[in-house]
């Protein structure tokens, strides 16, 4: 079994018909954790060498909870000395599909409302404190996922951290509200998430917001850069790729 320090390998994604999340570089990485059935949803685990009362939830992004590259970094945040899970946020339904039609993916979306997912949150944190003997918890969550992450820190303070990577709650008028420290990480390039949103963000967090916050832009970072981009192949992009993933983990231990 490979080691989370060893460089994973991966194969490029060959898509006919992009969709408007491209999946990059997809990992071919088995994993160090394990899949287990927390009430009705499937989730991915990874544990530190070590016990611990910390943990960390990583949310998914359209590519569901399966995807190589996001639980590589459930054993990055496992070997940081988290407990880390990766729920299935979707609980059984397919995942988009990089060979799937575009033009579906607006119905595709709409039975996968990344702010009603409050019952599948209530089961997992529920498993960490019941199973895992966890006290302290952040999230961190990927595209679709953070947007769920927004959601969850404007409504659920025992999660201590947020971290909301290339994510944001645009339609809603309390989405300024976070109940506890939240990091928005983005790409300045990002053809999903315009640069306008992400400024009227930080504005209206900088006049609304009573805790603490971050909202950073890397530079020539498209969507997906953080755990969708290979590091080795995109040399340019390595120093973003490394520094985004070294401030999502100095965060979380900062606040957790």
């Amino acid at each position: 079994m490979r080691r989370i320090s060893e460089v994973a390998d991966f194969q490029m994604a060959n898509e006919a018909r992009p969709c408007p999340c491209d999946i990059g570089d997809r990992f071919e990485y088995g994993g160090l954790g394990q899949e287990v059935q927390v009430e009705h949803i499937k989730a991915y685990v990874c544990k530190p060498s070590v016990s611990t009362e910390k943990a960390v939830i990583v949310i998914q992004d359209i590519f569901g909870w399966q995807l190589p590259n996001t639980r590589y970094v459930v054993d990055m945040l496992a070997a940081n000395g988290y407990t880390a899970i990766c729920p299935d946020f979707f609980v059984g339904k397919e995942p988009w599909n990089p060979s799937d039609d575009w033009s579906t993916f607006g119905e595709w979306l709409k039975t996968r409302d990344a702010r009603k997912i409050d019952k599948e949150a209530d089961v997992v944190l529920n498993y960490l404190k019941q199973q895992c003997s966890t006290k302290k918890i952040g999230v961190v969550g990927f595209c679709w996922g953070g947007i769920v992450v927004h959601h969850l820190m404007m409504k659920y303070p025992e999660l201590k951290a947020g971290v909301s990577v290339y994510g944001i709650i645009r339609d809603s008028d309390d989405r300024y509200k976070l109940l506890n420290p939240t990091f928005f990480i983005f790409g300045e390039k990002d053809n999903v998430i315009p640069l306008d949103q992400v400024t009227l963000l930080e504005q209206q967090l900088k006049q609304h917001c009573k805790v603490d916050y971050r909202v950073k832009i890397y530079p020539g970072q498209t969507h997906g850069f953080v755990h969708r981009k290979r590091e080795d192949i995109n040399p340019e992009d390595k120093p973003y790729i490394e520094e985004a993933r070294k401030n999502m983990i100095s965060w979380l231990n900062k606040y957790i």
